[in-house]
């Protein structure tokens, strides 16, 4: 399983126009590495699930792939 600042990396290098509201989430993802660290106050779970919230206007077949790719990731931290 990838890096969450590797999946990030792809991101940024995809989503050329990165909205707003997932930008802040996205830049922070940058400095993580798996889904069990934090930032500040926030674990890495809760900024994933921030920044999937935002990125509804990240499409296409990259973006399905990342994003189920960081919900298992989330997914497996639950259990």
């Amino acid at each position: 399983m990838r890096t969450i600042k590797e999946i990030a990396q792809e991101i940024q290098s995809d989503w050329k126009n990165v909205n707003y509201g997932a930008r802040p989430y996205l830049e922070v993802m940058h400095r993580l590495n798996t889904i069990n660290d934090k930032f500040m106050m926030d674990d890495a779970s809760t900024i994933v699930l921030y920044f999937l919230s935002n990125a509804k206007g990240y499409r296409g077949e990259t973006a399905t792939r990342i994003k189920n790719e960081l919900k298992k990731y989330k997914r497996i931290h639950e259990f």
